[in-house]
């Protein structure tokens, strides 16, 4: 068995177990002995104190039943509290009669109010502690009173003392400090020193307002008989007070009183009229302290507020459900009657009529038609209603009416940047009114000696008040003009002309392109921060959204938004030094360069690219060159397989196509650039064919997007982006490309519809016009809109079946009213352009962009991409043409032949008839942007003997016939032909004029090209 040393240890081991047991089990009483005596001596100590507390109570009321003194309100309400805090009900309740009895006796003391017990109400320190405790006492009575019973002579006297503590606390009237001179407020004659706290603890109450004309509306009677809103009003307007008011009460609190403060003034009409000056300075810097508080708290940890937004604070849940009404109370602030009172001197005046309409601007060539009748209807309706409203002057700027305008501006200024969260809702109030935007333009022509952009420009420049408050001014006319625009349709622009007439939308834009152009060029904009940086958004939006608009239908003449003293070289110049504001008047404002000069920048911005590529033939290097090969009969299968695995690098180098015919044979003929645009035009022109189905035509003018039902196509999101390359490819390389793009398909292309102030409602015209005529008779629709029986959903019929479509969640179920029928406008026009397409259109612009960088187009509106990607859309220059023409085959720029084909298109030929034979011969009708210079390859016209099948080429023979008119038989029966590839006329060398201008005319009528030479 165990040795003895085993045993030994065994015996130790255990030995020291047991001695630790026993350590621990000795802590434990310690433990619990140190505990309980805590306990005892805790409860020990409370009972001393309960006694001590009691023993003070009785001697309280014993000296209060010798009646040597009134106690004062301030006494009781400190013993009643100690006896709240250790009541119990069997062992306090004849301290409780007490107590009771002690303070309804302290209510019928006669004219002295630091006994009536109520009057600790109106202290600001004790407020809520005396609130609480009278709810104790009143909740206490009441427990009694289920307890006692009325047929014992002792409870029966306690029930009539219950009882008349719950009827004095609950009825105002019995209360001796409400009669009389009424109010404390009021008896102390309206003395700041309790304004002050009333302002505080009571008008900062949340929606208090509300409440009262809601529950108890003879309350808010008597606040407007005593005129208390006007004394509000002029203890207010001083800063100093008003300062300590927001810093006391701070940010969200301070919106709770301008809300009731507003809610009081729309009761009060009559007294804003007359306090107008006072009651926008209180407003405006109440906002001022709220914007400054907010910026203070910001930081990582923060609350979403439902008005002022994101910022470090307190979360006070009673608080955020009262913001509804504290929101509908600051709608007074937007609301017509308050606009009405504020800006009444701008709207009591009638803007001029005028006898003559002024002469009609001239139009672009494109749109003289439409425009000039435009303008015509716009000046006979106009002609009777006003003058055109132009800067003219005249009005001092330091006068007392400028100045109040001034403040009212800056008091709606300062709202739109404080309310963040409501920032929409003030806009829409404030251009409610028709009139107040032309009438408030109208005060800004006439400020200043000259009026308009020099006396602003010269604001800029100055840091005084006065200058920012008639800055103030000017963005507080550019935020509201850009927002009614922008919820404005082309009916109520162009034909109803709400607000604006279109000769004003001019007059305006012109201001507005000069003095941000002035912005820029003099510096300003490069270093702005602030109000200045504010300032200049606000312009720039207001410019940016009339400029887009007139891009989509033309209201102002040509050359309009051209800066006449901004020379394209000077900026070219300073763009290439890398100054700072040539590279801003590129990022906001392209459009005051002409168009012909920003494409020349674009090709430079390529070549440059190029070059650093490596992309450029030079004499020590040759760039690398990607050979592909197509089969005729399955090009564009091909096209896709070998081009969409290309690197970016690859794509916008040099790629040379070799074709196989349908034998598999190659085609003679070496790829010099023209056989690669053959096969870009040729791929180009099957995939935006309606038929494939990867793009769809609009309704009308038949104009090209992506189809909605392109999914049936397998991989159809691989195939777009490599549609996307392949139109980026042609860009980059200048090849012109007849396909018309959907003017809101060119929009997304160019990011438009990222910005906050694109209205896809505006751009629906361009998608379906008589769709955009049905929304807009909804929106018009006079009567109830739900007797249409329309759901916030579209019904589409895909190809046999009728699909449901929910423009929200759940959208089929709810119904469109009066209510949402605008919401419901916006929500169809931004399905059908975007949610419809937004695969197909995201996955074409990022392969359009991995060639095309965004920054190189957003120098272009959408109908200049257009004219960057399809040519000119002006008539084709012959003499450019003659000029930059190449001759081969023995044609010369003298020869009969040429002299017969130049004169056949300009006298002959009709301006359709020369579109289709620039498209006979190059592939597209239009001209190049930078004219038939910059066509690749150039324009050329070889003389030929034989039929396409049998030419061989040019040979000595061959050109020397063709130089001398020598012809080896009479070609009458042949017609020209053209390589569209080497943008190349194929021209047999024709012995009479009649019959050359016969067989071109029939050719280029039935665009025979290769087929029937």
């Amino acid at each position: 068995m165990f040795t003895v040393s085993q045993t030994s240890r065994a015996w130790f081991i255990d030995r020291a177990r047991q001695a630790r047991e026993e350590r621990l089990v000795q802590k434990e009483r310690e433990r619990a002995a140190v505990e309980i005596q805590a306990h005892v001596r805790s409860f020990l100590c409370r009972c001393r104190l309960h006694r001590d507390i009691r023993r003070e109570i009785d001697e309280f009321f014993k000296a209060d039943d010798s009646g040597s003194s009134k106690r004062s309100a301030l006494c009781i309400f400190k013993i009643a509290r100690k006896l709240l805090f250790l009541f119990k009900i069997k062992e306090d309740n004849e301290r409780f009669e007490k107590l009771c009895r002690c303070i309804l006796s302290s209510m019928d003391a006669e004219n002295e109010p630091k006994v009536w017990y109520v009057s600790l109400a109106l202290s600001k320190d004790l407020t809520l502690l005396w609130i609480k405790q009278i709810k104790d006492i009143l909740w206490y009575c009441c427990e009694f009173l289920e307890q006692l019973k009325p047929e014992i002579l002792q409870d029966s006297r306690l029930i009539t003392l219950y009882l008349t503590m719950l009827v004095t606390f609950t009825d105002t009237s019995t209360w001796k400090i409400l009669r009389g001179k009424g109010h404390p407020v009021i008896a102390a004659q309206f003395s700041d020193n309790l304004i002050r706290p009333f302002l505080i603890h009571i008008m900062s109450v949340p929606a208090l307002v509300t409440h009262l004309s809601t529950v108890t509306p003879e309350r808010l009677t008597v606040l407007e008989s005593h005129d208390m809103l006007r004394k509000f009003i002029m203890f207010l307007r001083d800063r100093d007070r008003c300062r300590d008011i927001c810093e006391s009460l701070e940010g969200c609190h301070t919106l709770c009183l301008m809300g009731n403060l507003l809610q009081l003034g729309s009761l009060s009409p009559r007294v804003l009229e007359e306090e107008t000056d006072g009651f926008v300075s209180l407003l405006t810097q109440m906002l001022c302290y709220c914007q400054k508080y907010v910026s203070q708290k910001k930081s990582n940890l923060t609350h979403w507020h439902p008005v002022l937004g994101w910022f470090s604070q307190s979360v006070d849940y009673g608080l955020n459900e009262s913001m509804s009404l504290i929101t509908k109370q600051l709608q007074f602030l937007w609301g017509v009657p308050l606009i009405r009172i504020f800006f009444s001197d701008i709207l009591s005046k009638k803007l001029l009529e005028h006898q003559e309409p002024p002469p009609a601007q001239p139009a672009s060539p494109q749109n003289v038609l439409p425009v000039k009748s435009l303008l015509k209807r716009a000046f006979q309706k106009s002609a009777s209603v006003r003058n055109i409203l132009r800067p003219v002057g005249g009005k001092r700027v330091d006068s007392a009416e400028v100045q109040q305008v001034c403040n009212i501006c800056v008091l709606y200024q300062t709202s739109l940047t404080t309310l963040t969260q409501i920032r929409l809702q003030i806009l829409t109030g404030l251009t409610y009114l028709d009139d107040l935007l032309p009438k408030l333009w109208a005060f800004i022509c006439e400020l200043g000696p000259h009026g308009g952009l020099k006396l602003f420009l010269e604001c800029l420049n100055n840091d005084t008040e006065e200058s920012k408050q008639l800055l103030a001014m000017l963005m507080l006319f550019c935020d509201c003009s850009r927002h009614l625009i922008t919820i404005l349709d082309d009916i109520e622009v162009y034909e109803e002309q709400i607000s604006f007439k279109l000769e004003e939308l001019v007059t305006i834009s012109s201001f507005l392109n000069s003095f941000v152009f002035k912005m820029i060029w003099d510096g300003i904009v490069e270093n702005a921060k602030g109000e200045t940086l504010e300032l200049f958004q606000s312009v720039h939006g207001w410019l940016m959204v009339l400029y887009e608009r007139d891009c989509r239908r033309r209201f102002a003449p040509e050359d309009h938004w051209l800066r006449k003293d901004l020379k394209p070289s000077v900026l070219f110049q300073e763009l290439d030094k890398d100054r700072k504001r040539a590279q801003l008047i590129l990022q906001y404002i392209p459009h005051v360069i002409p168009h012909k000069n920003r494409v020349l920048l674009f090709r430079n911005m390529v070549t440059k690219e190029k070059e650093k590529l490596g992309l450029v033939e030079t004499s020590s290097a040759s760039p690398h060159v990607t050979h592909i090969t197509i089969r005729r009969s399955r090009m564009l299968e091909d096209g896709y397989e070998q081009l969409r695995q290309l690197s970016q690098h690859a794509m916008k180098g040099v790629i040379r196509v070799k074709f196989v015919n349908d034998l598999g044979v190659d085609e003679a003929g070496i790829d010099q650039d023209g056989v690669f645009k053959e096969f870009l035009e040729e791929i180009i022109k099957r995939v935006f064919d309606p038929a494939l189905n990867l793009f769809k035509t609009t309704s009308g003018d038949e104009r090209l997007y992506p189809s909605p039902t392109s999914y049936i196509h397998e991989n159809y999101l691989q195939l777009f982006e490599f549609v996307g390359k392949m139109l980026g490819k042609a860009v980059y390389e200048g090849i012109v490309v007849d396909v018309p793009f959907a003017s809101f398909f060119l929009s997304q292309l160019l990011g438009h519809h990222h910005s906050i102030f694109y209205s896809s409602v505006d751009e629906l015209p361009s998608l379906d016009s008589e769709f955009y005529k049905n929304l807009t008779s909804i929106k018009r629709y006079d009567g109830d809109i739900a007797d249409l029986g329309l759901t916030l959903s579209y019904d589409e019929d895909v190809m046999g079946q009728l699909v449901c479509h929910e423009l929200i969640p759940g959208g089929k179920t709810i119904p469109v009213t009066n209510e949402n029928k605008i919401s419901y406008i916006h929500l169809m026009a931004h399905f059908r352009m975007h949610t419809q397409i937004k695969n197909q259109t995201a996955a074409l612009i990022s392969g359009f962009r991995s060639i095309i960088k965004p920054e190189w187009i957003r120098m272009f509106s959408t109908p200049e991409l257009q004219r960057l990607i399809s040519g000119d859309n002006a008539e084709i220059d012959l003499e450019d043409l003659k000029k930059h023409t190449v001759y081969y085959g023995g044609f010369h720029g003298s020869h009969r032949v040429i002299i017969w084909l130049w004169d056949i298109l300009a006298s002959d030929f009709t301006p359709e008839e020369r579109a289709m034979f620039l498209k006979f011969v190059t592939s597209c009708s239009r001209p190049p942007l930078l004219g038939f210079a910059y066509l690749k390859p150039p324009f050329s016209i070889r003389c030929v003997e034989v039929s396409d099948d049998q030419d061989t080429g040019d040979t000595l023979g061959s050109v020397l016939r063709g130089f001398f008119t020598i012809r080896r038989r009479e070609p009458g029966g042949r017609l020209p032909t053209s390589s569209t590839c080497f943008n190349l006329l194929k021209l047999p060398n024709y012995s009479k004029k009649g019959v050359l201008r016969e067989k071109l005319r029939y050719a280029v009528s039935m665009n025979t090209g290769f087929e029937l030479s």
